[in-house]
């Protein structure tokens, strides 16, 4: 069976292509056969790839393909790696992937490009498991530079309008600053290595000490980090994500669970034994996890476009999971990378469900009562809400408190600032729910239209949301009386080619600081609750009192102006200079039109004695000889 999971990857490769090429002639109902069948496919081999590879003594199969590329010392085999982690995470693209591609039927039904869509959403799981699977940093970054295409593709996929274009092109050239890190990085590993291979990297690695000052290995881990904030929308580079929503919502689901934003995570894992020698990296990755945490926590309190307060969680949700990884908890952080999948697809996806419900409204002050008009969508994003604030027993509270548990080892400051997000979190996301389900209908025309989805898209908000209700118990932490059990399954993989294994928990008040982070998470989720329970008005109100304070929330610190202003605006105008000194003036104007116009002057002086008239050019021949002749007889 082993020879057959290549066929992983290639299979929504080969959706992509048959969408892509044939899909509009060949039907819809063809279509949605092949756009779900292949991601189906993809599952099942993934699922019989897990249990072949839990089957193997040390967790791992290495399949390889032979030599990809040669040259000097260089030497780069095609192969895929399932491990531990990898195979985790193929379960994760494609057992949510395929729940994404069943919304999508329903979600997408109506719409001319269909076939397009399907292709598009095929190769963004192709590229994602190529991503995953890769056994070297080159075929990992051919995934990571295909997941930065598709997201173009599908944020830009209403291109008959002005904003979704703009939303897909701010997304890819955000992250070709990200990705010119991960290039350097790759490079300086090469040097430092002599490989680029992953597995032969990490157990080099495992005879190394850990860096004391700025070295080789802090240089290429920050480069790497650079990347890792591009993909997965970590400050500075973050802008694209909240745009990304330009997309249809079953892209929003993917991108922010199973795919591209998860891919910065996986790649610091996966090189987790580099990054745990380069302890000022850790520090970095440490600092701006928990910096993006509260930042965009605070800018999803007032956001009124559902989506968008959606799109701000996950940025903030993402920086815990890289606040767990610069504490060293790169398990941790994993984990939250996973129950994070369940409740944020759900929660995007229900978002989505309510959209079609309320024929494509998103602003969160124009919906209201929508409680007995969706039940199901309502219960589901009930359970997504409690899951991504933490409520105990939930996954997002394992998950979650893991990691403020192992920040505040780290240091205090970090776990303030962390259990201040997690209270943003809990505000934003029940204000959500109270405007969009509590409360009287504040527009009642989509209101009286609004319905349940169908069950295509209602069948895998069921699914996700007891993902999110019940997969946090496979990572009970060791101060709850669990085991961390997937602590102990991903070890392997985490610790690979390592001389030793994962560093236990120290002691400290887990059980106190989860008590406190819990009982402040719910006090502010039942205070987002009352507060918009009956409509907007304590908003309104609250504008009105602090307007400055409202305003630079809503308005997203003004980020996206200020780097208009100050970054875009001024390169513009320093192109605009370059454009016309070299380009209009030297080039296009001295090299090109001048000698242009020099011939074209001197052809019209010369044209002023082709008059055509016969008696013109005897004089002149006259006036010739005589010239002539003075000149010889003189």
């Amino acid at each position: 069976m082993n020879k057959y999971y290549w066929l992983i990857p290639i299979l929504p490769l080969l959706g992509a292509a048959f969408n892509g090429l044939l899909g509009k002639r060949a039907g819809k109902g063809a279509v949605t056969v092949v756009g779900l069948g292949v991601v189906l496919g993809s599952l099942v081999l993934a699922t019989s790839a897990f249990f072949a590879m839990k089957s193997m003594p040390d967790h791992r199969l290495a399949l390889s393909y032979g030599e990809w590329m040669a040259t000097g010392t260089l030497s780069v085999p095609f192969g895929l790696v399932i491990d531990s982690l990898s195979g985790t995470m193929m379960l994760i693209v494609t057992g949510i992937g395929f729940l994404i591609h069943l919304y999508s039927v329903g979600y997408m039904h109506g719409d001319e490009g269909y076939a397009r869509f399907f292709s598009y959403l095929n190769l963004f799981v192709f590229f994602m498991l190529t991503l995953i699977m890769g056994s070297s940093l080159p075929l990992m970054f051919v995934g990571w530079e295909g997941v930065g295409l598709c997201s173009y593709l599908l944020i830009g996929y209403y291109y008959e309008t002005d904003f979704a274009p703009q939303a897909g092109l701010k997304a890819f050239l955000t992250n070709r600053v990200g990705d010119l890190g991960v290039s350097i990085g790759m490079l300086v590993l090469f040097a430092a290595f002599g490989t680029l291979t992953i597995s032969d990297i990490l157990t080099q690695s495992g005879h190394l000490a850990p860096e004391v000052g700025f070295g080789v290995l802090t240089f290429a881990t920050l480069m790497l980090f650079v990347g890792a904030t591009g993909k997965s929308a970590q400050l500075p580079l973050y802008l694209w994500l909240p745009d990304a929503m330009a997309g249809p919502t079953p892209v929003s689901a993917l991108i922010h669970a199973a795919t591209m934003v998860t891919s910065g995570i996986y790649m610091i894992c996966r090189l987790a034994p580099v990054f745990t020698l380069a302890p000022i990296t850790m520090t970095v990755v440490a600092w701006v996890g928990a910096a993006t945490a509260l930042f965009a926590a605070t800018i999803g309190l007032f956001q009124r476009d559902i989506k968008k307060v959606l799109a701000y969680s996950t940025v903030s949700q993402l920086g815990y999971m890289f606040l767990g990884l610069g504490a060293a908890g790169f398990a941790a952080g994993f984990f939250h990378v996973f129950t994070h999948a369940w409740f944020k697809a759900l929660l995007f996806l229900g978002a989505g469900s309510v959209i079609h419900a309320m024929h494509h409204e998103q602003d969160l002050f124009k919906m209201g009562g929508l409680k007995t008009k969706t039940k199901i969508t309502f219960l589901t994003m009930v359970a997504g809400t409690v899951a991504i604030m933490g409520f105990p027993g939930t996954s997002g509270f394992f998950s979650k408190d893991e990691i403020l548990y192992l920040a505040y080892l780290k240091s205090p400051i970090l776990w303030v600032i962390g259990v201040i997000g997690a209270c943003c979190t809990s505000f934003y996301m029940w204000r959500l729910m109270a405007l969009t389900f509590w409360g009287e209908p504040r527009d009642h025309h989509a209101y009286e239209h609004a319905h349940e989805s169908p069950l295509t898209m209602t069948v895998p908000l069921m699914v996700l949301a007891v993902g999110s209700l019940l997969w946090g118990f496979w990572g009970v932490p060791e101060a709850f009386g669990g085991h961390f059990r997937i602590g102990e399954w991903l070890n392997s993989a985490l610790t690979y080619g390592q001389t030793h294994g994962a560093h236990g928990h120290h002691e400290g008040p887990a059980v106190l600081l989860a008590l406190i982070s819990t009982t402040l998470g719910l006090l502010f989720g039942f205070l987002g609750w009352s507060k918009y329970k009956d409509g907007p008005a304590w908003e309104l109100a609250f504008a009105a009192k602090f307007p400055f304070v409202h305003s630079l929330l809503l308005n997203k610190y003004f980020v996206d102006e200020g780097v208009e202003l100050y970054l875009l605006r001024p390169i513009r105008w320093f192109g605009n200079v370059l454009w016309k000194l070299f380009d209009v003036i030297i080039i296009d104007g001295v090299g090109v039109n001048l000698p242009g116009a020099l011939a074209r002057v001197f052809g019209d002086f010369t044209a002023l004695f082709q008059t055509g008239r016969v008696r013109n050019y005897a004089l002149s021949m006259a006036l010739g000889a005589a010239v002539l002749l003075y000149v010889f007889l003189k």
